[in-house]
C-alpha cells in the first residue's frame, strides 16, 4: 500500500485535540483548517521557567539515492516513545517542493510511521517556505530597485541571489534586466532553491521575532566601488521582509498517524545547509516533552555535524542521545555493490561498507562524547545473515544496535530502540566540539575535515583563500563553518564510497552567511539549485475527479 493510502485511511484527529494532548492552551493556537496549527511564540512566556526534556538527534550513515529512512525511523521513535508511557514530542522540518517533485518525494516518514495531514505537508503547508521564498525576492527587487534609482550606495557587486522551491537547473546563472528601459540595468543573476536560501537559515536560527529582524539587517548583500560591504539595512528591507516572515517564524503543529505531537518548522538541506529545523521549535519541544526527538539532514558527517557545531551553540543544549540510522543496503552499497544488485545478499560487501557506520559513531562517541545507538531500517530485502553479521560486528565494537520496523509496525517496529534510548539518555548532555569558536576560519574548516570527514587535510583555492582574508578582516573570523559537501561520501567526491586510500578536501568557494551568522565552504560539485531527474516524480503525481491526490509519497 502507497504511503499516501495509508495516511488517508488514518484516524486522525482534530489538532486542537493533539495541542490539549501536549499541554498547549486553546489561546495560542491557530488553527490552519482542522489538522494544522501554528503556535503563538507568546507561549514562551508561559513556559520559560519550565524544566527542558531530554533531547534525542536522529542521524544517519551516508546514504544512498534514495536516502535510509531517517525521517520514518524519527517518527517512529516519538510514537514508540509515547506507547511506553514516556511524554514524547517530535520536533522535524518541513518538505521542500524540490525533492517532492523530483527524486525522495515527501519528507513526512513512510508506511505506519508518518506526519498527517501528508498531503499538505508535502505540498504548501502552512506557506512557509512560500514567505522565505517572497522575503528573499523582495530583497532581490529591492536591490534592483536602489540600482535602477540611482545606486546611492554605490553597489559594484551584487552577491544576493534569487529563490524558488522547485528543482530548476535552468535557473541556475540567468542574465537579468533585459527589458530595454532606461536606467535598467544588466546583471548576471542565478536562482538558489528556498531552502538553501539564508532567509531559512536565518529563521530556522532565530530565537524570537526581535532576533529575526537583526539578522536580516545583518545580511550582506553585495559590496560597494570601495570593497566595503552593503546589508539588507543599508536597503532599508529588513522590515518589510520580517513582516512578511512574521507567520512563518511561528513553528507547525501537526500528528502522527498514531495522534501523538509533531513541531514541523523549517527546512533547511544539510549538503548545502545547515540542515536542522529552527530552534524556536526545539525549544518550544523540549519544554512541552519529556522527550524530543529531533533528525539532522543526510548522514552524520552533514546533518548531525551541523546540529552540533552550529546549532547547540545558538540552543544551548545538546543531545543526551544521538541515534545513528543505518540500513544494510546503504552498507552494502557503501562496500562497492553496484545500486542495481542491491536486493542480493551481499555478506562481503556488508563488510566492506560497515566502515561508514563504524566512522560515525567514532565521531559522536570519541569526538563529541555523545552517547550513541545504530537503528537498523529493516527492509524486507535484508537477509538473516547480513542481519547477523552487522550484529556480530558492532557487538565487537561495543555499538548497541536496535534493529527497527517503524515503516510497517509503526510504534511497536521500534519499542526496543526506544527502550534503549531511554536508559541511554539518562545523563546531563555534554558536549565535546571537534573546533573552538575562536580558531581562525581555516582551522575550523581542516578541524571538520581531518576530525569528522578522516581527510588526510584541505586545500584551497585561490579564490577560496581570497575570501578566507577577506571575511576575517571583515570581522568574521568568530563564527562556526558550515561546509557544502555530498551527501553520499565521507570525502568531496560522491563516487568515493570506500573512501580506503588517503583523500583531501578541496574548498573551491566560500561565502559569508551573516544574517545566519556562519561561512559557508563550498566543497566538490554540490549546486544550490538542483535538477530534476529523468523521470521526476512529479509525473506520477495526480488528483482524481474526486480532488483525491495519488502518486504522492
Amino acid at each position: 500500500m502507497e504511503d499516501i493510502e495509508i495516511a488517508k485511511r488514518a484516524d486522525i484527529k482534530n489538532i486542537m485535540e493533539i495541542a490539549n494532548k501536549v499541554g498547549i492552551n486553546e489561546k495560542y493556537i491557530e488553527q490552519y483548517g482542522k489538522y494544522k496549527a501554528k503556535i503563538d511564540l507568546k507561549i514562551n512566556d508561559e513556559l520559560k521557567d519550565k524544566g527542558n526534556g531530554k533531547l534525542i538527534l536522529v542521524t544517519a550513515i551516508n546514504p544512498t539515492p534514495l536516502g535510509e529512512g531517517k525521517t520514518t525511523v524519527s517518527i517512529g521513535i516519538a510514537d514508540a516513545l509515547n506507547k511506553i508511557g514516556k511524554k514524547a514530542v517530535g520536533v522535524l522540518r518541513e518538505p521542500s517542493l524540490g525533492p517532492v517533485f523530483g527524486i525522495k518525494g515527501g519528507a513526512t516518514g513512510g508506511g505506519y510511521a508518518q506526519v498527517i495531514p501528508m498531503e499538505d505537508i508535502n505540498l504548501h503547508f502552512t506557506g512557509d517556505i512560500h514567505a522565505i521564498t517572497a522575503a528573499n525576492n523582495l530583497l532581490s527587487a529591492m536591490i534592483d530597485n536602489h540600482i535602477y534609482s540611482g545606486n546611492e550606495l554605490k553597489l559594484k557587486e551584487v552577491t544576493w541571489r534569487r529563490c524558488m522551491d522547485l528543482n530548476d537547473r535552468q535557473l541556475r546563472k540567468i542574465n537579468t534586466g533585459l527589458s530595454g528601459e532606461k536606467n535598467t540595468k544588466e546583471r548576471i543573476d542565478g536562482f538558489d532553491i528556498s531552502v538553501a536560501s539564508e532567509i531559512m537559515a536565518i529563521v530556522c536560527l532565530s530565537k524570537d521575532l526581535e532576533d529575526l529582524k537583526k539578522r536580516i539587517s545583518r545580511i550582506i548583500i553585495g559590496y560597494n566601488e570601495d570593497g566595503e560591504k552593503v546589508t539588507a539595512k543599508d536597503i532599508k528591507a529588513e522590515g518589510a521582509m520580517t513582516v512578511l516572515l512574521k507567520d512563518a517564524i511561528k513553528p507547525n503543529l501537526v500528528q502522527t498517524l498514531e495522534n501523538n505531537p509533531v513541531l514541523m518548522h523549517g527546512g533547511p538541506f544539510a549538503n548545502i545547509a545547515h540542515g536542522c529545523n529552527s530552534i524556536i521549535a526545539t525549544k518550544l519541544g523540549l519544554k512541552l516533552g519529556d522527550y524530543v526527538v529531533t533528525e539532522a539532514g543526510f548522514g552524520a558527517d552533514l546533518g548531525a555535524e551541523k546540529f552540533l557545531d552550529i546549532k547547540t551553540r545558538a540552543l544551548g543544549v545538546v543531545p543526551n542521545v544521538i541515534v545513528c540510522v543505518a540500513t544494510i543496503k546503504a552498507l552494502k552499497y557503501h562496500g562497492g555493490m553496484d545500486i542495481k544488485d542491491i536486493s542480493n545478499e551481499g555478506v562481503e560487501y556488508l563488510k566492506r561498507g560497515v566502515h561508514n557506520l563504524l566512522k560515525h559513531i567514532d565521531n559522536i562517541k570519541n569526538v563529541y562524547g555523545i552517547n550513541a545507538v545504530v537503528a537498523i531500517n529493516r527492509f524486507n530485502i535484508d537477509t538473516e545473515n547480513e542481519i547477523n553479521t552487522l550484529k556480530q560486528i558492532l557487538s565487537e565494537n561495543n555499538i548497541e544496535m536496535s534493529l527497527t520496523e517503524c515503516w510497517g509496525k509503526g510504534s511497536e517496529g521500534a519499542i526496543d530502540l526506544a527502550n534503549k534510548i531511554v536508559k541511554l539518555a539518562d545523563n546531563e548532555g555534554k558536549i565535546n566540539y571537534p573546533y573552538d569558536i575562536n580558531d581562525s576560519l581555516k582551522t575550523k574548516i581542516e578541524k571538520i575535515a581531518t576530525k569528522i570527514y578522516g581527510a588526510t587535510g584541505v586545500q584551497y583555492t585561490d579564490e577560496a583563500d581570497e575570501k578566507i582574508k577577506k571575511f576575517e578582516n571583515l570581522g568574521y573570523k568568530e563564527v562556526p563553518v558550515c561546509i557544502s559537501k555530498t551527501q553520499y561520501s565521507l570525502s568531496d567526491d560522491p563516487k568515493n564510497l570506500l573512501c580506503e586510500e588517503p583523500f583531501n578536501i578541496t574548498v573551491r568557494d566560500v561565502q559569508i552567511k551573516s544574517g545566519a551568522g556562519f561561512l559557508v565552504a563550498l566543497t566538490g560539485n554540490v549546486i544550490t539549485m538542483p535538477g530534476l531527474p529523468k523521470v521526476p516524480a512529479a509525473e506520477k503525481i495526480d488528483i482524481d475527479n474526486n480532488g483525491d491526490i495519488v502518486g504522492l509519497f
